[in-house]
């Protein structure tokens, strides 16, 4: 039997078209030969997500997304269909989080299998999840930043319209003081001859100065000198006197060490050193007994009225002014 040309062409176009097919689907990671599980999430907001992003697991990509649509009867969300290899094991409960794929934008589902859960049907339902984006993170961190730009930029412009006065009341200053500049050039000029006179008179005193202070460095120097001189004279009379003292003392120390004197009989005769507190024992009892019995010693009558004698003492004379006194011996 024999195949026409047209016949031909057309095999080899339905041929291409297949290959064109297949190898598209096959390059966006569908794989004709293996059988996959299909699993559904339903989302808010995809975010971009697009068909044929990939599954990972811990940043292994284990699929990809198969289809999207939306539900609008249940509020416009999106019913989100994985296709994930067969092999990798799915449980109940597992966590199916949106995120972002990388700097550019992109955007993926990364599952987070739940441990211990029972598997997963094929075409049973994950829990929807949502991570936080680079541009979600950048778009947090700039809007302050660009409020505190605002901010700073309207204070800039209120200090730069304080400048602005600022600038008015510098150049005022300055008008002022290139007045006074003028005004004292003004009296310099018209006092140059009497400065000129007043300088030259402080160089005539610079010089006169410096002649008095030749004429006082060798007075200043005997001074020196006759105050050293001085001093030396007086610390060699001082200690003289000191050695003569100090002499002085010796020899008043060694007499009372060999027992002369007051002292140093006091110091070195027992027998005097106990008489002598025998005396101050002795009268010790006196003051005591003087105390303790004044009348004993003393009689005072205003009247010049005598006393009764007693028969153990005898009267004391009376004086011309009434006051009689006696005198007994210690017991």
């Amino acid at each position: 039997m024999k195949i026409s040309q047209e016949v031909k062409v057309g095999l080899l176009a339905v041929i291409t078209l297949l290959m064109l097919f297949f190898g598209f689907n096959f390059l966006k990671g569908s794989d004709f030969f293996s059988s996959n599980n299909k699993y559904t999430i339903i989302y808010d907001n995809i975010d971009g997500l697009t068909a044929s992003n990939p599954v990972q697991i811990n940043g292994l990509t284990v699929g990809q997304i198969k289809d999207i649509k939306i539900l609008q009867d249940q509020g416009n969300k999106l019913l989100v269909t994985i296709e994930v290899k067969n092999g990798i094991r799915v449980t109940q409960g597992s966590r199916a989080v949106l995120a972002d794929d990388g700097l550019l934008g992109g955007k993926l589902i990364r599952l987070g299998i739940k441990l211990g859960a029972p598997d997963l049907e094929n075409g049973g339902r994950l829990i929807a999840a949502k991570e936080t984006g680079l541009s979600a993170l950048i778009k947090e961190k700039t809007i302050p930043v660009l409020e505190n730009v605002d901010s700073l930029t309207y204070q800039l412009n209120k200090v730069v319209g304080q400048f602005d006065q600022t600038g008015i009341v510098l150049n005022q200053t300055l008008r002022s003081a290139n007045a006074g500049v003028r005004t004292l050039d003004l009296a310099v000029n018209e006092n140059r001859a009497g400065l000129r006179a007043t300088l030259d008179n402080v160089n005539r005193l610079s010089s006169s100065l410096v002649e008095t202070e030749k004429q006082l460095k060798p007075i200043l120097a005997k001074a020196d000198t006759f105050a050293d001189s001085l001093q030396g004279l007086q610390l060699k009379q001082t200690l003289g006197s000191v050695n003569k003292t100090v002499d002085n003392l010796q020899q008043i120390l060694g007499a009372i060490n060999k027992g002369q004197g007051s002292l140093g009989k006091l110091a070195s005769d027992e027998a005097l050193y106990r008489n002598v507190n025998a005396t101050t024992a002795s009268l010790e009892k006196l003051l005591t007994d003087l105390r303790e019995n004044p009348k004993r010693y003393v009689h005072f009558s205003l009247f010049g009225k005598k006393d009764k004698p007693t028969s153990t003492t005898a009267t004391p004379p009376v004086s011309s002014t009434g006051m009689t006194s006696r005198t007994d011996s210690l017991k």
